[in-house]
C-alpha cells in the first residue's frame, strides 16, 4: 500500500484524504506512515501527517524539505536564497521505503508544480515511481481539471490507481457534484475509490 497523493489543485483535500487514509490503513493492521516531502508556510500538513502516524515519525522524516513562505516551492526557496535538490527527500524517502510495509507520499499543491525551473512535483512522482491517487475537490470545473491531470500522469508513464472524491462543505449547494463522480469514471477510466464528505474520520476499507 504505497502510493504518491497528488491533488487537481491547491485546496483539493490532499491532506486530509492522506491523514484519512493512513489512520485507516494502520487500523486495518498496515505500518501506514506518511509524508510530505516539501512544505511551504505553516506546518500544518506535516503534523497532521505526523499525528495520523500515531507520532511514529520525526517531523524532519515527514517533511525533510520546508520554506517559511506561503508560496510556490520556487518562490519559495528563492526567497531563503535556496534551490530545491530533489536529493534532500530520496534519502529518507529511500529509508521510510526500505523500513516500512506502507509508505504514503504526499504532494504539494497540484500534479506539475515548479520545484526548481527544471524539475517539478510530477518529476519528483516519477522518480519514487509509485501509484497516483489522485484528490479532487468536487465541484464544477473538476472534471476538467482531472482529465488534464490523468492525462499529465499517464504521459508520464506513471499509473494513476484511483481517484478520491472530496465533498467540501463550501460546495455543498454545488449541482455538478452529482454526477462528477460518474462521469469521471465512464471518460477516464479510473475508478474512483471513495468519496469523502465533511468530518469523515475513518474509511472502509476492503482490503484481502
Amino acid at each position: 500500500m504505497n502510493f504518491f497523493i497528488t491533488g487537481t489543485d491547491t485546496d483539493a483535500g490532499k491532506t486530509f484524504v492522506t491523514a484519512l487514509l493512513t489512520r485507516s490503513l494502520r487500523k486495518a493492521g498496515f505500518d501506514t506512515v506518511a509524508m510530505k516531502p516539501i512544505s511551504c508556510g505553516e506546518p500544518g500538513d506535516t503534523l497532521a501527517l505526523q499525528v495520523a502516524a500515531d507520532n511514529e515519525l520525526a517531523i524532519d522524516e515527514v517533511t525533510p524539505v520546508s520554506y517559511s513562505a506561503p508560496l510556490a516551492p520556487i518562490e519559495a526557496a528563492r526567497l531563503e536564497g535556496r534551490t530545491f535538490d530533489p536529493s534532500e527527500v530520496m534519502g529518507t524517502y529511500a529509508r521510510l521505503r526500505a523500513s516500512h510495509r506502507s509508505l504514503l507520499v504526499e504532494g504539494v499543491g497540484g500534479w506539475i508544480v515548479p520545484l526548481t525551473s527544471t524539475y517539478s512535483t510530477a518529476d519528483l512522482a516519477k522518480e519514487m515511481n509509485l501509484p497516483v491517487l489522485l484528490v479532487v475537490r468536487n465541484k464544477l470545473g473538476t472534471l476538467n481539471h482531472a482529465l488534464l491531470t490523468l492525462e499529465s500522469i499517464k504521459a508520464r508513464g506513471l499509473t494513476c490507481a484511483g481517484i478520491v472524491l472530496n465533498n467540501h462543505p463550501s460546495d455543498v449547494a454545488d449541482p455538478a457534484r452529482e454526477g462528477n463522480g460518474r462521469l469521471l469514471a465512464e471518460l477516464s477510466g479510473v475508478p474512483i475509490l471513495f468519496e469523502i464528505f465533511p468530518g469523515q474520520t475513518d474509511l472502509e476499507l476492503a482490503i484481502a
